[in-house]
């Protein structure tokens, strides 16, 4: 019988549902005894001849069955709702902790996993929780008191089944360890499946295309045999428990059987108390019985405890120390300061020394070839990081000084890999701010430039999209999600290469769209692509890392350098989309030439 420390801590979450499904259960087993002693008396009175009492006996035993009827649909009842509180309570519990660790934890777990845990698991909690639980409690009180009651009328068979009970108990405890360890394996033979299976579901037009569709099924095919051989060791383990304690059960009761006839035939018990022996003998076992059933109902709960505990317990990559909260009344400055950052486990820096300033209420463009350090700087400004040296300053204040919270709700986010949900476009929106209204819906979809496809759709802002977006194009995507982080009225925007999965002519008219979004608001756009950064008030440079340049579009691209570079390969499809005459320059092109670039590392 396995008493989880991790299982006993969510117990705690709903105390008193759990101890009304006890007391209830508690009632039941009285009842289980009260039927036993009546039906004694009853065989007693029958051996003896004696028919007087017959009735009232049997109406009795009719009356303890129909409580009995009306206690289990109320224990039921109780331990389903002391499962539902613990299930909400710990999957709440599990999703906060996973919004704490954000992108760094998402990076190194895989979301089949993950999900294993906080949807099978829990489940199989709830189970061990409301009823395994409970019946480990009854047999705790109640056996005990069985046993006295026995004691009473026969000392040495209480002390046999005492003996008996004992054994049931402790003796497959022996293979505890070695259950632990077919049970870890089974539950991360488990979480990988689920793992694969979740990706082969979210990816399957991509198998197909690459014609991979019938080598992952052979490697499902292979996990779910893994699956299979560690559940049937595990079965093995726990097999040898259940013998063991029927072998105990079995052999208390025929020891108790043997006494009471002894004691009766001797003279030392009258004809009830044998009977009631008999009937007490079996009542003992059935505690124990019924927590082995349990057992084997809530065993994915203490299958899945550990990979719950670690996932509880697991510590973000950044401390929520800070308790000032950003100033949200104006747009406030960003700067970099001397900024080091190397990845865990990477010998090679993301970041060297990095230095720049993103002027308050104005657009910062940062560019670079592909592994610059673009989405470092992003992350290190959400704090899903923090630097190893220098510091990130929001409005002058160390980022580690503020707030996890009030930080990332004043820092909204347009990223590359957009996610809507399935659910109504107005919904998606809500998702920034529950209250919004419908008018602020409809302005920030106009700012965001798509207002009017929203309105020309059948249901317009109530249409329902599907999973992840997909009966909306790729332009459509990143404008809604724009508008959701319009909506959301954060000082800072931040735009992580969101014309990235784009053609040519979507990218115009988002980037006008992020323009117009941009008034009042310290933007940072993260680009590789120069359509998304040539109207920026500032350009920064990054290459391995490391500053090269700080300047205006016309001069850095007059410069060469990376950015020049850039310029060059970006111009072509630039001019097709946005209609620049063939024989116009990327000067004529950018509306603002910004001032002339600055060194490497200059702010």
């Amino acid at each position: 019988m396995m008493l989880h420390p991790e299982l006993l801590r969510a117990a705690r979450a709903a105390p008193g549902p759990l101890a009304g499904a006890t007391g209830l259960l508690l009632a039941l087993t009285a009842g289980h005894a009260a039927q036993a002693a009546l039906l004694a008396t009853a065989l007693a009175d029958l051996a003896a001849g004696r028919t007087d009492r017959l009735p009232s006996l049997l109406a009795a035993v009719l009356a303890v069955l129909a409580l009995r009827a009306v206690l289990t649909v109320r224990q039921k009842a109780a331990a389903a709702d002391a499962g539902a509180h613990i299930r909400i309570r710990l999957r709440d519990e599990l999703l906060a902790r996973l919004g704490r660790l954000g992108a760094s934890h998402r990076a190194g777990a895989r979301v089949g996993a993950v999900r294993a845990t906080v949807v099978d698991g829990v489940e199989g909690v709830n189970t061990y929780l409301s009823r395994y639980l409970p019946q480990f409690a009854v047999l705790c009180l109640a056996t005990p008191a069985l046993l006295v009651w026995i004691a009473v009328l026969q000392p040495a068979a209480a002390a046999a089944l005492a003996l008996a009970v004992c054994l049931a108990l402790l003796a497959p405890r022996l293979w505890d360890r070695a259950l632990a360890g077919r049970r870890t394996e089974h539950w991360d033979t488990y979480e990988h499946l689920a793992a694969d299976y979740l990706e082969a579901l979210q990816h399957m037009p991509a198998l197909r295309a690459a014609g991979a569709a019938g080598r992952r099924r052979a490697l499902l095919e292979r996990r779910s045999a893994a699956l299979h051989r560690a559940t049937v060791a595990e079965l093995r383990v726990s097999l040898v428990d259940t013998a063991l304690t029927d072998l105990a059960v079995q052999a208390g009761t025929a020891v108790a059987v043997l006494l009471a006839c002894w004691s009766s035939v001797t003279g030392r018990t009258t004809g009830t108390e044998t009977y009631l022996l008999l009937v007490l003998a079996s009542e003992c076992f059935r505690p124990l019985r019924d927590l082995s059933r349990e057992w084997h109902a809530g065993h994915l709960g203490v299958s899945a405890a550990d990979g719950i505990a670690a996932l509880r317990t697991a510590e973000p990559s950044v401390a929520d120390t800070g308790v000032r909260q950003p100033d949200r009344t104006a747009a406030p400055g960003l700067v970099f300061d001397d900024v080091s950052f190397t990845y865990p486990g990477n010998d090679s820096p993301a970041l060297e020394h990095v230095s720049f300033t993103c002027e308050a209420g104005r657009t910062t463009a940062v560019v670079g070839t592909s592994g610059a350090g673009k989405s470092t700087l992003f992350a290190l400004l959400q704090r899903h990081y923090d630097p190893q040296s220098g510091a990130v300053l929001l409005g002058g204040r160390d980022l580690r000084d503020l707030a996890l919270e009030g930080l990332r709700s004043a820092v909204a986010v347009v990223s590359q890999d957009t996610y809507l949900f399935h659910a109504t476009i107005a919904e998606n929106l809500r998702l920034a701010r529950p209250g919004a209204t419908d008018e602020q819906l409809r302005a920030a979809c106009r700012d965001a430039g798509v207002h009017h496809e929203i309105a020309a759709l059948p249901d317009a802002y109530d249409t329902v999209l599907g999973e992840r977006g997909a009966t909306l194009s790729g332009g459509q995507r990143q404008r809604l999600s724009l508008a959701r982080a319009l909506l959301s009225d954060a000082p800072v925007l931040v735009l992580d290469e969101a014309t990235s999965s784009v053609d040519e002519h979507r990218e115009v008219q988002i980037t006008r769209a992020l323009r117009r979004a941009a008034r009042g608001r310290t933007c940072v756009v993260v680009a590789h692509r120069l359509g998304a950064v040539r109207h920026a008030d500032r350009v920064v440079v990054l290459d391995r890392g490391r500053v090269e340049a700080v300047g205006g579009h016309r001069a850095l691209a007059e410069s060469g350098g990376t950015y020049g570079a850039l310029a060059g390969a970006d111009l072509a499809p630039w001019r097709a989309a946005s209609g620049t005459p063939q024989g116009g320059t990327p000067e004529k092109a950018a509306e603002e030439t910004g001032p002339p670039p600055t060194p490497q590392g200059a702010p």
